[in-house]
């Protein structure tokens, strides 16, 4: 636990004295124009890199791989279900360029180059998105319940991370979370994106699509996989500075033969600051743990 605390006062240390940043909040009002020649740089990386393709394939792959289903509707703080209802919307658009997508040995998956950039004219609408920790109205909002969804089911199969962020700020209370604090993936039209790189064997396919209910997916390929992988969390809790709470965990991903662990890998450390009151009726009745520092 020694070590966990110091590591987390460093954490704590670095958010309050940040070494460098954003040019676009050192300057707001140059912003836009920062945004429109990183997301130019960035299509035309996309366009070049030979390693992403946009495939799609109308027959699914037999053999399923992994499989998951998000809730489309659950509360969010004080969010509009209005939103909500949007953000289906949202999803519904984008899993059109996504269900039936190929990913080849070797090949790199990017959610930006295959979904493109939301438009009315495209059929996507206001929804729910977070800016600086702050939930706001805007076009396409609610996409990054796909990411989360993508990241999360991308885990459990042979893949590489190529490029992937988590939300700086802890925004919501937990209400019925199943997965770990931490374990999604923030977007951002095509600044911040989802990447990742097929390392197995054999070509990867995403079968994707949306219920009444749920977002669902699988991972399906022509042949079964030898191994499995299995995400676990440890050290979640929450840290107390002063009056000011964070979120702490780490992630790691396992992978098994027949059962056996042969690999152990930290799929990502989150620390970010608690946005939504904490206090000790919070604290106990979610069985948190907490580290004051």
């Amino acid at each position: 636990m020694s070590q966990i605390k110091e590591k987390i006062q460093k954490l704590v240390y670095e958010y309050e004295y940040p070494r460098r940043i954003a040019i676009s909040r050192r300057y707001p009002q140059i912003k836009g124009i920062v945004l429109f020649v990183r997301r130019t740089l960035r299509n035309i990386e996309n366009i070049f890199n030979p390693r992403i393709r946009k495939r799609i394939i109308k027959e699914y792959y037999t053999c399923v791989l992994a499989r998951h289903q998000s809730l489309l509707r659950r509360r969010l703080g004080d969010s509009s279900p209005r939103l909500q209802e949007q953000k289906i919307v949202n999803l519904q658009q984008a899993v059109k360029k996504l269900d039936g997508i190929v990913i080849k040995p070797g090949e790199i998956f990017s959610l930006w180059h295959i979904v493109g950039k939301p438009s009315y004219r495209a059929g996507y609408v206001d929804g729910m998105l977070l800016s600086n920790g702050k939930v706001v109205e805007g076009l396409g909002g609610g996409m990054c319940q796909l990411s989360n969804f993508l990241f999360w089911i991308f885990l459990h199969t042979n893949i590489e991370i190529v490029e992937r962020y988590h939300h700086s700020r802890d925004v919501f209370p937990d209400s019925g979370r199943t997965l770990p604090f931490g374990s999604g993936a923030t977007i951002l039209y095509n600044f911040v994106d989802l990447k990742v790189k097929n390392v197995s064997e054999h070509p990867l396919q995403l079968k994707i699509w949306v219920t009444d209910k749920h977002l669902k997916g699988q991972i399906v390929s022509p042949e079964r996989a030898s191994s499995k992988f299995h995400i676990r969390e440890k050290n979640h809790l929450f840290v107390k500075k002063d009056e000011t709470y964070f979120r702490y965990n780490e992630i790691y991903k396992e992978e098994r033969v027949e059962g056996e662990i042969i690999k152990t890998e930290n799929i990502t450390t989150n620390f970010a600051p608690v946005l939504y009151t904490v206090d000790d009726k919070y604290i106990e009745k979610n069985g948190f743990s907490v580290l004051e520092v």
